[in-house]
């Protein structure tokens, strides 16, 4: 099955540019020096995703965990975030889904590409 290595791969690209897309309001207002510097702080969490599926790219189980982690130790945080600006429970929980839970579901499904294919190599490796 070819499709579980490209499915995280897809998802996580596709998680990240939505995650982007909440650094284009850094253009609002401000001198475009100011602009640009908002902008490019707003897309650090970005960086540090696409840095964190380059690892997830090479090295399935590392970036797994790390997609994983990342999506349980950010959701508190995005959670009580959110729900101070809005006051509502399910509109914080609809955040989280949309944020942190694609990460997580891209680290299962690097975790579950990498315990495939280690139980593929081994049964290759049988006499």
């Amino acid at each position: 099955m070819k499709l579980l290595p490209l499915l995280p791969r897809i998802l996580s690209i596709l998680a990240i540019a939505f995650v982007s897309l909440f650094a284009l309001d850094s253009f609002d207002h401000g001198t475009l020096g100011e602009q640009i510097l908002a902008f490019l702080i707003h897309m650090i969490p970005s960086f540090v995703l696409t840095i964190i599926l380059a690892i997830a790219w090479k090295w399935e189980l590392i970036g797994g965990i790390l997609y994983i982690l990342i999506g349980i130790v950010l959701s508190p945080f995005i959670y009580t975030h959110n729900y101070r600006m809005n006051h509502s429970v399910w509109m914080s929980i609809e955040v989280i889904a949309l944020i942190t839970f694609p990460f997580i579901f891209s680290g299962i499904l690097f975790l579950l590409s990498y315990f495939r294919h280690k139980k593929q190599s081994i049964i290759h490796e049988l006499p």
